[in-house]
């Protein structure tokens, strides 16, 4: 059987094993969060390209054909007119 000294040394180890487990959970979670980060800000900035150059292309689009985008964008207005009015 353990003494009282040897079940608070034993305590005592145990608490300083568990504290350093949390700490280097916390660290862990920083480094996680940290890469979750990098990740969602490459994501947007491919994203906010993606816009871009669809925005560049419709636009590129627009200038070759302008008759064409006049007569979508009537008839989508016609479209938007009829449901919204039902």
């Amino acid at each position: 059987m353990r003494t009282g000294a040897a079940k608070r040394g034993a305590s005592a180890r145990d608490a300083e094993d568990l504290a350093n487990q949390i700490d280097s959970i916390r660290a862990d979670i920083q480094n996680l969060t940290s890469t979750v980060g990098r990740i969602a800000n490459k994501q947007i900035n491919r994203a906010q390209d993606k816009a871009m150059d669809t925005a560049n292309e419709a636009e590129e689009a627009i200038r070759r054909n302008p008759l064409s985008a006049v007569a979508i964008a009537v008839g989508l207005g016609f479209l938007f007119g009829v449901f919204t009015r039902r």
